[in-house]
């Protein structure tokens, strides 16, 4: 029991390290059979349609290359529910001007301190969500920075939302990657040094997001991460005490009142924790 009070935290962030690996393993193990029955069902699909002669009006194998289609586009919708893209902030099909981002970036910030107040986190004061280098901007430069930073408002949105929707403690900071002259020049801690990786198939962004409270907000964060429909990869995960200089781990809990052998006693003492997990958010580069 010594041992374990006087290694709270790091039994704690094992636990729920642990915990990620059997949940990634389970994931990875459930993918991979899910990915090998629908490899065999395209196989057989294949197989099917190879056999329909080209010109074939033959009615039941018209109706069997019907049937197998929809059997494939359902496939591919059901993949594609997983990864649904963030839509940027503003979302427009016309051009976006500076006017119209810094306008969407100002509400933003607004409606995300409004909803950190509903669902009691707290923020750092004045705390702009990572863009504090553009919150008092109407000018950004140079030319076309503004659909990159609309892209990582939509994603940091998202993000911060999720931590909300957990009522974590507090929100300590989002931080993204530098894509404007102004992120070059600014200081602080909203930025990572960390850069996209791209393949054939998907772009990882990454983000990293800290934020404090107890193991069970802990859990309902994972849980939001784990079913948003967006692509959402948790790659590391730090906890640390919220405040090393908050209860001694090697105080002895309080004794039972004398006289009295029923009297409740107190084992284990949550302490609030600080988490920073490392995520990329996925994006499909093919239908």
């Amino acid at each position: 029991m010594g041992w374990l009070k006087r290694n709270l935290f790091f039994v704690i962030g094992l636990v729920i390290a642990l915990g990620l690996l059997g949940a990634s393993a389970f994931y990875i193990y459930s993918s991979y059979s899910r990915n090998s029955e629908d490899l065999d069902k395209l196989k057989e699909i294949y197989g099917t349609l190879s056999q329909i002669p080209a010109g074939s009006d033959k009615p039941e194998l018209v109706d069997e290359l019907r049937k197998q289609t929809d059997q494939v586009r359902q496939w591919i919708k059901k993949t594609h529910d997983y990864f649904q893209p963030i839509a940027p902030i503003p979302a427009t099909d016309r051009g976006l001007t500076d006017d119209v981002f810094a306008n969407a970036l100002r509400r933003t910030i607004t409606q995300l301190r409004s909803e950190a107040d509903t669902a009691n986190v707290a923020l750092p004061p004045g705390y702009n969500f990572s863009f504090q280098a553009q919150s008092d901007k109407v000018r950004f430069a140079p030319a076309g920075s503004v659909e990159k930073l609309a892209v990582q408002l939509g994603e940091v949105k998202t993000i911060s939302e999720i931590m909300f929707a957990a009522h974590v403690s507090g929100l300590d900071g989002v931080q993204r990657m530098r894509v404007s002259d102004e992120d070059t020049a600014g200081t602080g801690p909203d930025y990572i040094d960390d850069q996209p990786v791209a393949t054939d198939m998907a772009t990882l962004t990454p983000y990293q997001v800290t934020f404090r409270g107890f193991t069970d907000q802990i859990v309902a964060v994972l849980q939001g991460f784990a079913q948003s429909p967006h692509g959402f990869l948790i790659k590391t995960i730090n906890v640390q005490p919220a405040n090393v200089t908050g209860v001694n781990p090697d105080q002895a809990p309080p004794a039972p009142v004398a006289g009295n052998s029923r009297a409740p006693q107190v084992i284990l003492d949550e302490q609030m924790l600080r988490v920073t997990l490392q995520i990329d958010v996925m994006k499909l580069t093919r239908n």
